[in-house]
């Protein structure tokens, strides 16, 4: 490879360099055919040795310096003749920088290359240590190349750095490289704003670091600040700017300039200057008066003043005061700070601060709140006894004066005052200085409840409440113990208490304790004074005495129940009919004896016609004992018999009666009462009587004027309540005849007489005032209505458009349908109408029901009845 390079060399040079090469060093030429002597020992011959890197350099620093040929050749000649003397290379070691400058928290790179054949490349710090890798400098070592890498070089990184090359034999060599580090110009931490308290002696901090020491220079509106201003502005040699009794004046914006010559560099930073000046703060009245309870208010007003504007806050007793309903503040221009309290109470009395703060200090001052008090009751709490035991109770009240305390019972409004005593002894009131104690001796539950204490004093008066609570033993409130059931129906049993505190209730059969889960066939449901015991008797086991036990931590009761077995109940008796008519015929009967311990359920009533053996069912309305038998038939007799029922099942019957419905006949005379109806007609009212045993067909209604002697017949259906009779005259008296009549005949005759009024004047308000609002609402509709359709007709015939050009062409569209479905009429089918046949008397009874009506194309109709119900 090395005679390949050598060679490539050498055929660069020309002919003609060479010649001249030989000319101008014919001389040096001639001494370098001097053979060299021979290295006798091994360290000579070791030295004698050259390294081929050197002789290659040599060799290209010879064809650059343009050698002659002959000496050229006298090199090669050596060259392989050092190789020849020994077969080991020699190390040469390079930096690829060998000094460099570098500035704080900069980052460098440097490599270092061995030629030879090298075992280790290390690297050492300017402190001879050997650098291992770490964050700030990292190593990337392959056989014969190493990078050393130096991340935020700091200061002390500066100095020689040595790479160091090792082979096989141990033999070394190394290089170096300078590694010199400088700090750019740099401000730490320069604040801006920079604030100072008026009148002290500020010092404006510029902290600014180079290397070497910059030169700094402050700047104040646009001037530089030099020796001349020495009374008032002074540069410390830490390089910050001292201002002597700093005032208001001196706020600003200041400029430091930091500069190194050598380097050309500079750099600066303005920093605002601000002075505060101390809170200043004036009270214009420091005392008030105020009574308390009557939403008095009271402003207090603090003047201040400051740079900044200073933050004024309110103290009382040591706490700032926040923003509420009683508490407002307000802020007004000149400085001027209010607190206003309203709704003023008794312990809104005594000192407030106003304290004005800001950067430069705080200061404070006092105002004084006098209140003054009406009779306050501060302590009255409920108080429990226990029934029998004695009640202490106390009321403190405090005022401007001392008030007077007295006591009132809530529930009749008796008083008791200071050294009263009841007439039953029980009630008694001790006070002095503000307290009173109301004592109530031998407790009862009648106590019970609210009594008011109530304070005065000129100024006012004060009342609260309190309420005496009583505990007591617990107490049942039910005498029920008995209760009724058989196998297989459950029952619940109720134990009522009522006990304060509140009992936990128990029940207990025999002496074994029920649990609240249950047995088999019982249930425990509970609430808040009450338990129930849900039983299901199985057996006669199951019948007879049950204990509810209720406890509180005053007492404890017990109460007894049983329970027996029911039965049906007993025969109802004492019954009666009335009322009886062709359809109709009530019931009555006595209750029985004997419910069976069981509420009756209802009670069954049976009847039939004489020699039938099917009994009709009819129930009672709950437990009424009234019955109306209803669809009866005409002159039949029937029997009857009434019989109880309760939950365990039906008790026996009464005795049989019997009684006949009346025969048919002709209906009772019709009740009737008349009503005026609109213009010239009058409205008879119908009320059906008794029909006789059958449907009224009609009524017959006769009327004529009391002058006349001819009459006018109407005939109304029976199923219709009233008959218009019009057109009557005005001012006439009539006379009315009004007959029922049923299939058996016509009733008595109902005479009914009325009076027609004079005709009224028809005007404008007379018309529409006879007419209701829905009628008035009607007419405006219909008004409007008809305004549409008109409209809507002339754009139909003037416009082609509206809704009756558009009806118009939806038919036209299916008039090919409509044309097909005529001519289907033509061809002969059949149209067929279904009507209702009806009796002469309206009734529709007769079957079948309906006729066909077939309409053929000829024109001609033919009817037939409908057999489909046949």
């Amino acid at each position: 490879m090395l005679g390949g390079v050598l060679s490539a060399e050498h055929a660069r040079w020309t002919s003609g360099e060479r010649e001249r090469a030989y000319r101008k060093e014919g001389k040096e030429g001639a001494e370098a055919d001097q053979s060299p002597a021979e290295p006798k020992t091994a360290d000579e011959r070791s030295r004698a040795c050259v390294s081929p890197l050197s002789i290659f350099t040599a060799a290209e620093s010879s064809v650059r310096q343009r050698e002659t040929c002959p000496k050229m050749m006298l090199k090669l000649v050596h060259f392989l003749g050092v190789l020849v003397c020994g077969s080991q290379a020699a190390l040469q070691v390079s930096i690829s920088l060998n000094k460099v400058e570098l500035s704080v928290g900069e980052s460098k790179f440097f490599i270092c290359t061995a030629i030879g054949e090298p075992v280790r490349l290390e690297w050492y710090n300017p402190q001879g240590e050997r650098i291992v890798p770490s964050k700030r400098m990292a190593l990337h070592t392959e056989s014969s190349r190493s990078r050393l890498i130096i991340y935020n070089a700091i200061i002390e990184d500066a100095g020689i750095y040595r790479c160091q090359a090792t082979d096989g034999s141990g033999h070394t060599e190394e290089a170096s490289v300078v590694l010199e580090i400088y700090q750019r110009l740099t401000f730490q931490d320069v604040e801006s704003p920079q604030e100072f308290r008026y009148g002290e002696t500020a010092e404006v901090v510029c902290d600014v670091i180079s290397s070497p020491v910059p030169v700094v220079v402050w700047y104040y509106q646009d001037k530089e600040i030099t020796e001349e201003h020495h009374s008032k502005f002074q540069v410390l040699a830490n390089n910050n700017l001292q201002i002597h009794q700093v005032t208001k004046a001196d706020e600003g914006v200041y400029r430091c300039e930091a500069s190194v010559e050598a380097r050309g560099e500079i750099d600066f930073v303005d920093i605002a200057v601000v002075v505060n000046v101390p809170p200043v703060l004036s009270v214009s009245q420091q005392s008030f008066n105020a009574t308390a309870d009557y939403q008095e208010s009271v402003t207090f007003t603090c003047i201040t003043s400051g740079s900044p504007d200073p933050v004024v806050t309110w103290h009382r007793k040591g706490q700032q005061l926040e923003p509420s309903e009683q508490y407002i503040f307000n802020r007004l221009e000149g400085g001027r700070s209010m607190l206003t309290i309203r709704n003023i109470r008794q312990g809104d009395g005594g000192t407030y601060s106003c304290k004005a703060s800001n950067k430069a200090g705080s200061q404070e001052g006092e105002l004084f709140l006098k209140v003054f008090v009406q009779p306050h009751i501060t302590l009255l709490k409920n108080v429990t006894a226990v029934e029998g035991s004695a009640a202490m109770i106390s009321c403190v009240a405090e005022g401007e004066p001392l008030p007077d305390i007295s006591w009132r019972r809530a529930k009749d409004g008796q008083p008791f005052v200071d050294g009263d005593k009841s007439q039953d002894g029980r009630f008694e009131v001790r006070g002095r200085h503000g307290k009173s104690v109301l004592t109530i001796s031998g407790v009862r539950l009648t106590d019970l409840g609210r009594f008011d204490c109530e304070a005065l004093s000129r100024i006012g008066g004060h009342q609260k409440s309190m309420f005496l609570d009583i505990e007591y033993i617990p107490k049942f409130l039910t005498n029920h113990t008995i209760y009724y059931s058989w196998e297989g129906n459950p029952v619940n049993i109720s134990c009522d208490v009522m006990s304060n505190p509140p009992a936990t209730m128990l029940w207990r059969r025999e002496r074994f304790t029920i649990s609240a889960e249950g047995t088999a066939n019982t249930r425990v449901h509970s609430t808040e004074g009450k338990s129930v015991l849900e039983v299901t008797p199985m057996s006669d086991r199951d019948f007879g005495r049950y204990n509810c036990t209720a406890r509180n931590n005053i007492g404890v009761r017990y109460q007894e129940f049983i329970l027996a077995q029911a039965d049906v109940p007993s025969n109802p008796y004492s019954v009666r009919l009335s009322a009886v008519s062709q359809r109709l015929a009530t019931v009555t009967f006595m209750k029985p004896d004997s419910h069976g311990g069981v509420p009756i359920s209802y009670y069954l009533v049976q009847y039939k016609e004489v020699g039938s053996q099917d009994w009709r069912d009819v129930k009672s309305h709950s437990v009424q004992t009234t019955v109306v038998l209803t669809g009866l038939e005409p002159n039949t007799t029937y029997e009857v018999r009434v019989a109880a029922v309760n939950g365990k099942g039906q008790g026996e019957f009464s005795h049989t009666e019997t009684f006949q419905t009346l025969p048919i006949r002709e209906p009772s005379p019709p009740a009737v009462h008349g009503q005026r109806g609109m213009g010239k007609a009058y409205r008879l009212g119908l009320v059906k009587q008794d029909d006789g045993g059958m449907p009224i067909v009609e009524y017959i209604v006769k009327y004529k004027t009391d002058k006349e002697e001819q009459w006018m017949t109407k005939l109304v259906p029976g199923v219709n309540d009233f008959a218009m009779l019009q057109p009557l005259q005005w001012n006439t008296r009539y006379e009315v005849e009004i007959t029922a009549r049923n299939v058996k005949g016509l009733s008595e005759p109902t005479f009914y007489q009325f009076f027609m009024p004079q005709k009224p004047d028809i005007t404008a308000e007379s018309l529409f005032s006879g007419l209701g609002l829905g009628a008035v609402v009607g007419l405006g509709l219909g008004a409007l209505l008809l305004l549409l359709v008109l409209v809507d007709v002339s754009c139909f015939f003037l416009r082609h458009c509206g809704l009756l050009m558009c009806i118009t062409r939806t038919l036209c569209s299916k008039k090919t349908a409509t044309s097909g479905k005529g001519k289907e009429i033509e061809e002969g089918k059949a149209a067929y109408l279904k009507l209702p046949l009806k009796e002469e008397n309206g009734k529709e009874s007769l079957k079948p029901d309906t006729i066909e009506i077939k309409v053929h194309s000829d024109n001609s109709i033919h009817t037939k009845p409908d057999d489909s119900k046949a």
